[in-house]
């Protein structure tokens, strides 16, 4: 039984952002492992408060998330 676990910043991903990632992560297992697996395919997403994430020593918020992607989408 595949289990994938996604972690995020809280309140980077909208709800409907979120159904798309799983729905997408559990067609790629389906795509490698097979349609058999389908029905036990587990993917989750756990959500982690701003300021316990960081990069490079720096602690992350969702405002950060948002200003990076801002910036790269510029």
């Amino acid at each position: 039984m595949p289990m994938v676990t996604i972690d995020v910043i809280k309140d980077v991903f909208t709800p409907q952002q979120k159904k798309a990632l799983i729905s997408k992560v559990t067609e790629a297992v389906i795509a490698v492992e097979g349609e058999s697996l389908r029905g036990v395919t587990w993917v989750r997403i756990n959500e982690f408060e701003g300021g316990n994430w960081a990069i490079g020593g720096q602690p992350l918020a969702a405002a950060d998330v948002h200003a990076m992607a801002k910036a790269n989408a510029a």
